[in-house]
């Protein structure tokens, strides 16, 4: 039985890690998640009240404006969108300390069929924006289409 020996050179395999790591730090799909984290997500609820038939929105928009959102109505679908911009300093141990906080947010939702819009109300308090309209009738149930 015979031993072969083999000769492993490091040198270059730690330059080929460092290349990939840097290769991987700037790839395109990298740079999308650090932009991804930065949007600005509010939280939605959605709640339809079987009793009274009507459906209501609700969003959370800490530090926003009424005049910071816009709603819009399209091809049936309720697009909600809006932009802020805040900033706040404070003196802490001798340290100034900046804050700020920017985004664009927009969320489209599909109306039943039938909601005029007119029907649709929108109302903002502290941070809350709730859009409610009445869903106009139960979903009808499949027709079943026969071939003549």
């Amino acid at each position: 039985m015979s031993l072969t020996h083999y000769l492993f050179n490091d040198t270059f395999s730690g330059i080929a890690a460092l290349d990939r790591f840097f290769d991987d730090a700037f790839h395109p799909r990298a740079l999308r998640r650090v932009q991804d984290s930065d949007k600005f997500r509010p939280r939605m609820d959605v709640h339809h009240d079987k009793d009274t038939n009507n459906i209501t929105v609700t969003f959370e928009l800490p530090g926003l404006q009424k005049e910071d959102v816009s709603i819009d109505v399209h091809n049936n679908v309720l697009t909600v969108s809006g932009e802020g911009n805040a900033s706040s300093e404070r003196s802490e141990g001798g340290y100034v300390i900046r804050e700020r906080r920017y985004g664009k947010f927009a969320k489209g939702l599909s109306l039943p069929q039938g909601v005029k819009n007119e029907d649709i109300k929108a109302s903002m308090a502290n941070g809350v924006l709730s859009i409610a309209f009445p869903r106009s009738t139960p979903e009808a149930e499949p027709k079943k289409v026969t071939i003549a």
